[in-house]
């Protein structure tokens, strides 16, 4: 651990202009605030907020960005208050100190709603201030560092996974691929041990087997390109065991096929000599075809510049080589962390960072926690392709991106308008996805709106995001609709006319802010016409009969959006069981009727009360129907309900619906517990041999 006068010396060592008296002040007070606490290690708590100021003085950051690291535990870990550091050092350090600290636990919470509070609360800090990022990804680093010391399997997993899926993608989508590659490879072993233990029991067998394979091939492309002229740098490393792994998983190779587990890198003078360095290389040994990259004249979205080829040395092995300037080096390992410097004076990289506005877009459209965790990992971890509008601004998308992710990485507003495409002068359809360097043409019109359908294609959180707040918008704007008429028929049962006053002070009364939010009330009968009447005209629901009671559901299956002992049934046309995403239909006198999101039939109900529904926490189960072909022989029907029985499903109804000489076609009614399980159901089918065809209905 850092003593309190070495981290000093640290940061007056690359800025003499620092105070080393509010150094000194904010070592002393995470000290005396933590105390005796002591980590899961054993050591003392403070040792973690010291070696995370650590981290930031070798990114040679800022004074204010060292102290808020010092202190960013203390509010949330200690009795310390914002109001508290502000007075001691200042409303800078103390907002900063807020952006990183997490909100407190609050126990009507999820722990799925607490993670994506917590997440909305950082991301929005780090929208007005990136040195929060900073901060923050230095303490997952050194608490990833220390993970093994935990002594929950459960609670290590849960910490790595939320290190692979949001801290490492947004180290890399700030340049930082130093925190990243180490992220991945401390959260690659806790989620992956077996695969981690055997790719690095490899790589120590080539290791010994090549002795000093990766100096002899470095000192080799330095010799070539000092013969060429030019000076260079030259030094290799191998790739990393959870890069070797994805790579392995994206190919489905086995390690013995993979062949570029080397990667060296070239340090020249000047972006001319980058080139020239390439150009050589290329002529010395074979290169390998649609290898080449060049990130100089594109960089990435985080501003990563270099070339990357990949050349066959000798006997057939393969070799990744990344050539680029001592300026972009720098850059590349640290990323935005390069802009804070203290030398950078009042330079800053925020305004720059386009990515970080699509994700507070994605803050504002995001229903519920589940969306907004969906949506922040589409949006920072997917690899990148390249497209460019018919005047040539540059836009990167993710792998997969269709024309209306394209739509609405250029504007909202063009993607909610788009009707059609152009790709490459051709007219594609919207669902097409683009592949690098293609020119795109949004075809728009005004009257048009975002469809429910493009969510099954679209692959930006930004996309999603925008569609569903669309839908969502739509469908409150057709239930008020409803609700108005509803309303005017109740209005109409009232002795007399009722003027805007009334209307106003029945809103009031009823705890509305808006006419708007009655309407919705009425249309989705979350009121009924008494409470209305009462509300317009006091007394003049007297006498009338009670509004009958819909009975409650039987069945062992909550539904949140539906008002308490609200009659529903589930849709016999598409069976939706818990996972599903559901939307309910409220037909007069029938009660509420409960469909998945893609059910064909949802198009039937466009003049009926459309409602916004999700499961409930109490629901158990529900049921599903599965169509299976089996082969018409004998047993196979014992196989199929064997496996019914394995995967603890209780058959509901079974009845076969087509038969010949080879097939027989069945459906069957299964309880299941939710779509995860009725999912492994049907892969259980689909892998056994009497089954021809397995599919969900």
């Amino acid at each position: 651990m850092l003593r309190q006068y070495e981290l000093v010396e640290r940061v007056l060592a690359y800025d003499p202009t620092a105070d080393a008296g509010l150094l000194n002040r904010a070592y002393v007070y995470t000290v005396q605030k933590h105390g005796a606490q002591k980590r899961a290690s054993g050591d003392a708590y403070f040792s973690h907020p010291v070696e995370v100021a650590g981290l930031m003085t070798e990114l040679k950051l800022d004074q204010a960005t060292i102290i808020t690291a010092l202190l960013h535990d203390t509010v949330e870990d200690t009795l310390a208050t914002i109001e508290e550091v502000e007075r001691y050092f200042g409303p800078e350090i103390a907002r900063l100190v807020d952006g990183v600290t997490k909100l407190s636990k609050i126990e009507t919470l999820t722990e799925n709603e607490r993670a994506a509070e917590n997440l909305r609360k950082f991301l929005l800090a780090m929208s007005e201030d990136l040195r929060v990022l900073l901060v923050k990804l230095a303490d997952r680093l050194h608490n990833m560092r220390t993970l093994h010391f935990i002594r929950s399997g459960e609670k290590r997993h849960r910490i790595a996974r939320e290190t692979m899926d949001i801290y490492a993608p947004l180290a890399e989508r700030v340049g930082m691929y130093e925190y990243m590659r180490e992220m991945h490879l401390l959260a690659f072993e806790q989620l992956e041990p077996e695969a981690y233990a055997t790719i690095t029991g490899r790589l120590v067998q080539i290791r010994e087997a090549g002795g000093g394979q990766v100096e002899e091939i470095a000192l080799a492309l330095s010799q070539a390109l000092t013969e060429a002229g030019l000076r260079c740098k030259v030094w290799g490393r191998e790739k990393h065991p959870y890069s070797i792994w994805k790579k392995m998983a994206e190919r489905h190779v086995s390690f013995e096929q993979i062949t570029d587990i080397m990667a060296f890198r070239v340090v020249v003078d000047n972006v001319a000599d980058c080139y020239k360095a390439i150009g050589i290389l290329h002529t010395t040994w074979q290169a390998i075809p649609g290898r080449f990259k060049d990130y100089i004249s594109t960089p990435k979205v985080n501003g990563y510049k270099s070339l990357h080829t990949a050349l066959i040395y000798e006997n057939s092995m393969r070799m990744e080589v990344q050539v680029r300037t001592d300026e972009m080096h720098r850059t590349n390992e640290i990323g935005l962390a390069a802009h804070w410097s203290y030398k950078q004076g009042g330079i800053r990289p925020d305004a720059q960072v386009g990515w970080l506005r699509d994700l507070i877009e994605i803050l504002e459209a995001s229903h519920d926690p589940e969306e907004l965790l969906e949506h922040t990992k589409l949006a920072i971890y997917q690899d990148r392709i390249f497209a460019f509008t018919p005047k040539g601004a540059l836009f990167q998308l993710p792998k997969g991106a269709t024309p209306i992710d394209f739509a609405y990485a250029v504007h909202t507003d063009l993607g909610s308008m788009a009707v059609g495409a152009k790709i490459n002068g051709r007219h594609m359809p919207l669902r097409t996805q683009l592949g690098n360097g293609d020119v795109v043409e949004i075809i728009k019109s005004r009257s048009s709106s975002p469809q429910l359908s493009w969510l099954a294609f679209v692959v930006t959180g930004k996309a999603r995001a925008s569609i569903r707040r669309a839908v969502r918008a739509k469908e409150r704007a057709e239930i008020a609709s409803i609700g108005a008429k509803l309303f005017e028929e109740i209005v109409g049962r009232l002795p007399g006319k009722i003027g805007k006053k009334a209307i106003a002070a029945a809103v009031k009364r009823l705890g509305f802010a808006r006419e708007e939010e009655l309407m919705v009330a009425i249309g989705t009968a979350k009121l009924d016409d008494r409470q209305v009447m009462e509300a317009l005209v006091p007394g003049s629901a007297k006498g009338m009969p009670e509004t009958q009671a819909w009975p409650k559901q039987e069945r062992a299956i909550s539904i949140k959006g539906l008002t308490p002992g609200m009659a529903f049934h589930l849709a016999d046309c598409c069976h939706p069981v818990p996972g599903d995403r559901i939307v309910g239909l409220r037909r007069p006198g029938v009660g509420v009727e409960v469909h998945a999101i893609d059910c064909m039939r949802l198009a039937d109900g466009a003049d009926v009360d459309w409602l916004d529904l999700s499961w409930g926490e109490l629901t158990t189960g529900a049921v599903g129907r599965v169509s299976c072909v089996l082969h018409n022989r004998p047993g196979t029907l014992a196989e199929v309900t064997g496996i019914f029985a394995n995967n603890l499903a209780n058959i509901v109804h079974l009845e076969m619906t087509q038969r010949d000489d080879l097939f027989g076609t069945y459906e069957v009614d299964l309880e299941v517990q939710d779509l995860a399980h009725l999912t492994r159901i049907i892969s259980s089918l689909r892998a056994s041999d009497a089954v021809a065809q397995a599919d969900r209905l």
